[in-house]
């Protein structure tokens, strides 16, 4: 069962598979938006009967990589509106994901970087990203790790400097 809640009229809940409302606000807004086939979650909000909200997840194995948040404030709603919808979707995603035990989410900040840096994501270099969601356009990389996972190239067999003692 879906859980959702509502603040300030905006009703916030997953959304689900085959996307189009989601879709259609990505478009409307000119955002890139992943192959209907890769997205395997998704977060709305909803202005009565209008999607105003969408947060989608691509999954490549055990992480996801998040794109949007894309809003359209409702109207009449204060200027911090847009900026509070987003800061939720990002919300319930983050709960969402470590409830399904994924430790790590990629996304590309956007000009959103108050949210993600106040959700626990940091910038990170573009070589963490798995190959399974490279290619993905957008400039900058941020991460966030849940649980007890720590940032670490040496976590995923990168290579390591050797140095050997002259004899």
């Amino acid at each position: 069962m879906a859980r959702s809640s509502e603040t300030d009229g905006v009703v916030h809940r997953r959304l689900a598979s085959p996307w189009d409302d989601a879709l259609a606000l990505f478009g409307f807004a000119g955002a890139w938006a992943p192959k209907r086939v890769s997205i395997g979650a998704g977060w709305g909000a909803w202005d009565g009967e209008r999607l105003c909200g969408a947060l989608l997840g691509e999954r490549a194995g055990g992480v996801i990589m998040l794109h949007g948040p894309v809003v359209v404030a409702p109207a009449g709603a204060p200027s911090e509106a847009a900026m509070d919808i987003a800061g939720r979707l990002v919300t319930d995603a983050l709960a969402q994901v470590e409830a399904d035990g994924i430790d790590t989410v990629y996304t590309r900040p956007q000009g959103l970087d108050r949210i993600w840096v106040r959700s626990g994501f940091i910038p990170i270099p573009e070589v963490e990203l798995p190959r399974g969601l490279k290619g993905r356009p957008g400039v900058g990389l941020f991460g966030w790790r849940g649980g007890t996972a720590l940032w670490s190239s040496a976590a995923r067999n990168a290579p390591r400097s050797r140095k050997v003692a002259a004899r």
